[in-house]
C-alpha cells in the first residue's frame, strides 16, 4: 500500500463521509490486490454474493433477500457467476422446481485468496495505526446505532 500523498480530510468532515471515504479506499486497495492475484474479473457484489450464499447455498429468492436486490437482479448475478464458473445450480434438497445456487471450487479458491488479501491489508494498516482500537470503536458505533436491534446485512450500495 502506497503512503498517502494527499493531506487527510479536514477535521470537520462529517462522520458518514469519513467512513465512506475509508471504505472506498480500503475496497479499492483490496480490489487491486485481488487483481494482482488473477481475480480482476470480480467486483465487490460478487464477493458479497459468495458470502450471502454461504456453505449451504441458497435459492435465487433467498439470495435476493440477503443482498437486498430484486429477484431479477439476483438471477442476473447468478447467471453471470455461473458463466464464469463460480457457482452452479443444483436441484433443491427439498425437491420441487426450486434450484439451489452453490459455490464451486473456483469460488472457494477465490475466497481463500480474498481472505489472505484482507488479512494482509489489515496487518499492514496495523503497522501504521492501531487497528484494534479502530475495530473496537467501530464495533461500539454499530452497537450504538443499532440500539438493541439486529445489525443489518452489508448490502451492495456502491
Amino acid at each position: 500500500m502506497d503512503p498517502v500523498s494527499e493531506p487527510p480530510p479536514p477535521p470537520r468532515t462529517e462522520l458518514t463521509f469519513l467512513l465512506g471515504m475509508g471504505f472506498q479506499l480500503l475496497l479499492a486497495e483490496f480490489e487491486s490486490r485481488l487483481a494482482e492475484q488473477g481475480y480482476g474479473d470480480l467486483r465487490p457484489i460478487h464477493g458479497l454474493t459468495f458470502q450471502a450464499l454461504g456453505p449451504a447455498g441458497a435459492t435465487s429468492s433467498e439470495l435476493a433477500a440477503r443482498l437486498g436486490v430484486t429477484r431479477q437482479a439476483a438471477g442476473q448475478i447468478v447467471d453471470d457467476l455461473e458463466r464464469r464458473g463460480y457457482v452452479r445450480r443444483e436441484p433443491h434438497p427439498a425437491g420441487g422446481r426450486r434450484r439451489l445456487v452453490v459455490l464451486t471450487e473456483a469460488a472457494h479458491r477465490h475466497l481463500a485468496v480474498a481472505g489472505r488479501a484482507l488479512h494482509g491489508l489489515e496487518a499492514e494498516l496495523g503497522e501504521r495505526l492501531d487497528v484494534g482500537v479502530l475495530r473496537a470503536e467501530l464495533e461500539r458505533l454499530l452497537v450504538a446505532l443499532a440500539d438493541g436491534r439486529p445489525l443489518p446485512p452489508l448490502r451492495p450500495v456502491w
